[in-house]
Parts: structure tokens; C-alpha cells; sequence
């Protein structure tokens, strides 16, 4: 059953207790009940997270959000209190944690999609739509939408499936004011997210957001705007009609699915250990996504 290949021992730190082990980030709270969000260099793909980590990934996707959440302030609020490291915390946890608030969150993926592709593709292929929405006719893998479109998604345990649902079932499930306010900011911040990454050469295809309330005031919250959340591709290399170049881990699923590899995606058996050329290529992508979209070089 897919998940962790191998899933790692949580790091006791004093003052600290672990809460989850995700596929990239691990959770603990603080003593004044402030939630600390570690990003790890691990990668997921095909439901599985890998054995291989990825250098840098984590200080990548980390200081990538804190960028966009600068962007988006006067949008929507963000969850973050402090980017210090907690006393006593291992030194590799600098410049990926997060002191955060604690907040109440609510259970969808909010997606905003500007263009047709992954598994939006794949239901407007059988029906014409996405997430229930109606789209016209003649449209390929890649091609632009006459509007951005917000298609929610539940959220799902470690080695399933999020599950694309309608805006009639976050309504159900959250109430009719929620699920507006939920698709309002969510298409609010991607339009604005959308023109800066165009004006660096980036095509923001779709992304995912997760919100939370502190008392009645929206929040939002986790990562924003990265390789791992995001579909973000060269504008010098769309076509459409085909799959397009990508800043994330494209090479990391070429690799998996291809004879190199000798894992059979179907079967039950872990995928193996990524070679090192994809390891480096990989950590490429996610260091010139950071570059571009910021403007700053990393180091």
C-alpha cells in the first residue's frame, strides 16, 4: 500500500511535542501552543514518498512561501509568527521552520486552475467539465480557460488520493458563507499570483491553497505557491496539446515510470531509490524556481 517508503523517527526537541509526520512536513507545537512547521528535503510522487531526499528542497519550498506571502498580504492574512529557530532544535532546521498560529482549519483543498491539465484533464476528457463545471468544447492538455476556475478538493491521508469534489459539496460541508469566502480569496490570490510569475516568464497552470480561521478572520496557511503545490511552466516552452516542461518533479516521475528504473507503478512493491543525476537535476528545478520567480539567487 503506498506511503513512506521508509517513515522517518520524529526529532526530540525540548519544549516541543511531535503532532504529524507528513510527506514533506513534519508538526510540532510549542509550549505556548503555537504550531512549529518543518519542511524536510523528502520528495513524494505516485502516492509514495520516496527513500531519496532532495538537498535544499525544504529550505527551498519554505523561503519560496514566506516570498508569496508578502505578495498576497493585503489579500489574505498568513499563519506565520516567526521564522526563529526553536531553542535547542537541530541547526539543519534553519531556514526551513515555521512558528505558526494555530488555527481551525478547514477541510478542502482550494484549487485555482487557469489552465487544463493533470486530473482536471482527465474528467473534462469524459465530461466536458471540471469539479462540475461546464467548459467548452476543443480543449487540450495545456490550453488556457477563459477564466480561472476554483475546483476544491478533500484533503487525504498520506498515500491516497485528494478527491475533486463539487463547490456544492464544500458548501455542504462547510457552510454556504465559507465555501464563498473559500472561493473568493482563492481565485482573488491566484489572479494576483498569476500575473507576477507571468511577468518572470512562469505560467502559473494551477496551484492549491489551505485555509484556516483564527476566530471569524480566514487565514492562510501550510505552503504557498511552490514547485510542490503548484504546476509552474516556462512561458517560452507552452504548447499545448502536450505535456509541458515543468519546475517540480518531473524528473523525478519520468524517471520512476521509465525501464531505468524497473519499478512497475501497479505492482506492490516501493519505488527504489532515485540515481544521484536525477537527485541533481531535480534540486535544479526547485533552486531555479526560486531564483526566477524571486529574483534573488540562493545560496
Amino acid at each position: 500500500m503506498p506511503g513512506f517508503v521508509e517513515k522517518p523517527e520524529p526529532i526530540q526537541v525540548p519544549g516541543l511535542v511531535h503532532l504529524h509526520t507528513g510527506k514533506v512536513r513534519d508538526l510540532y507545537q510549542n509550549e505556548a501552543g503555537d504550531l512549529v512547521m518543518v519542511a524536510s528535503d523528502r520528495m513524494s510522487a505516485y502516492d509514495w514518498v520516496l527513500p531519496t531526499e532532495i538537498p535544499d528542497k525544504g529550505r527551498a519550498l519554505t523561503q519560496l512561501s514566506l516570498w508569496w506571502f508578502d505578495q498576497i498580504a493585503d489579500l489574505v492574512p498568513h499563519h506565520v509568527l516567526s521564522t526563529d529557530l526553536p531553542e535547542g532544535a537541530p541547526a539543519d532546521w534553519e531556514g526551513r521552520t515555521l512558528v505558526c498560529k494555530s488555527l481551525r482549519m478547514v477541510p478542502v483543498e482550494c484549487v485555482a486552475r487557469g489552465y487544463l491539465t493533470g486530473s482536471g484533464l482527465a474528467e473534462y476528457k469524459e465530461t466536458r467539465t471540471v469539479c462540475g463545471l461546464a467548459l467548452p468544447e476543443g480543449l487540450v492538455d495545456g490550453s488556457e480557460l477563459p477564466a480561472p476556475i476554483f475546483t476544491p478538493a478533500t484533503k487525504a491521508a498520506v498515500g491516497d488520493h485528494d478527491e475533486n469534489v463539487s463547490y456544492e459539496e464544500v458548501a455542504r460541508q462547510v457552510g454556504a458563507d465559507t465555501a464563498a469566502q473559500l472561493r473568493q480569496t482563492t481565485l482573488a490570490v491566484y489572479d494576483r499570483t498569476r500575473d507576477i510569475a507571468r511577468a518572470r516568464g512562469i505560467i502559473l497552470a494551477d496551484t492549491k491553497f489551505e485555509f484556516g480561521f483564527e476566530e471569524d478572520t480566514l487565514v492562510i496557511a501550510d505552503e504557498v505557491l511552490t514547485p510542490d503545490s503548484s504546476r509552474f511552466w516556462p512561458s517560452d516552452q507552452w504548447q499545448p496539446g502536450r505535456s509541458q516542461a515543468s519546475f517540480d518533479k518531473q524528473f523525478v516521475r519520468d524517471w520512476l515510470t521509465s525501464p531505468a528504473s524497473g519499478w512497475d507503478r501497479t505492482g506492490e512493491q516501493p519505488p527504489p531509490p532515485l540515481p544521484e543525476e536525477i537527485v541533481a537535476a531535480t534540486r535544479a528545478k526547485y533552486v531555479e524556481a526560486y531564483e526566477r520567480l524571486t529574483g534573488t539567487s540562493w545560496s
